[in-house]
């Protein structure tokens, strides 16, 4: 009997469907199911929550949003090989599990969510994992169909999205989502808690949606953030030029043109942005 249901363990799971991780995946699974259930309850209360879960592989994290009490599952799996391990989940936890086959960069997480506010809970593909949060954070629509994240990164990702200004590892990722977002690290997640065990240590990070984030254009924060952080070490008169008149930005700002990429709060970008905006037109 495993400490979360009476489903086989998942070495089993993994030998019965020839389920060894695919690096080319950025598959690392996670084996210790009271490891997993410690991820689910990091997403809080979860009766009656539908529960977004990209990459369950062979169900380890899927078992425990269960057994947690989620309402209904959506796992987004694009490795093949795994769904016959996620039906026999299925077949445990009857209308409660949905899988779907397919690639998670590729396919519109929102509509699968439904019009009630969905969570997102996963031990993202390392391969993947920013350019997702990117996308949910970035997106159009604000408050957003989710109303928390609690997600897998390796360490130094997860030190990329809580870093304040003045850090070294301040940067776009810190902006676009501490615009949005309040974000912390729940807690690490050592390398011999994986199989294949990764180089690096891990961390659940938890991202809560500003109900009123400060106003901009999206794209034009993405671009200003880019550009200055693309010539991090230049000063801002430098690198915003690819932006337009750049003097006249900072002006509009009131940020010393001399002042760093690293040095701007999420507040200043959020300026830059707007001028950007009004230089537009």
């Amino acid at each position: 009997m495993s400490p979360v249901d009476d489903l086989p363990p998942l070495r089993d799971v993994i030998r019965r469907h020839e389920l060894a991780a695919k690096k080319s995946l950025g598959q690392n699974f996670l084996l210790d199911l009271n490891l997993t259930s410690r991820i689910a309850r990091a997403g809080g209360r979860l009766e009656g929550v539908t529960v977004i879960e990209v990459g369950p592989g062979p169900g380890g994290l899927t078992r425990a949003l269960l057994a947690e009490g989620a309402k209904k599952v959506i796992a987004i799996e694009k490795d093949s090989r795994a769904l016959g391990a996620l039906a026999e989940i299925a077949a445990r936890y009857p209308g409660r599990l949905d899988v779907v086959e397919g690639d998670a960069l590729e396919i519109d997480t929102g509509k699968l969510a439904g019009d009630a506010p969905a969570r997102v809970i996963a031990n993202l593909p390392y391969n993947i994992a920013t350019p997702l949060l990117l996308g949910w954070v970035a997106n159009d629509r604000w408050p957003p169909w989710w109303d928390g994240l609690t997600l897998m990164f390796q360490r130094e990702v997860a030190e990329r999205i809580v870093a304040a200004p003045g850090s070294e590892a301040y940067g776009r990722l810190a902006v676009m989502c501490g615009w949005r977002c309040e974000a912390k690290i729940a807690f690490d997640v050592r390398p011999e808690a994986f199989t294949p065990a990764p180089k690096v240590t891990s961390s659940v990070v938890r991202l809560i949606p500003r109900e009123t984030p400060l106003p901009c254009p999206v794209r034009d924060l993405e671009a200003v953030t880019q550009a200055a952080f693309g010539q991090r070490r230049k000063m801002l008169r430098q690198s915003l030029k690819s932006l337009g008149d750049a003097a006249a930005l900072l002006e509009a700002t009131g940020i010393e043109p001399t002042r760093r990429a690293e040095e701007i709060p999420v507040e200043g970008f959020v300026a830059l942005a707007r001028a950007v905006a009004a230089a537009r037109g």
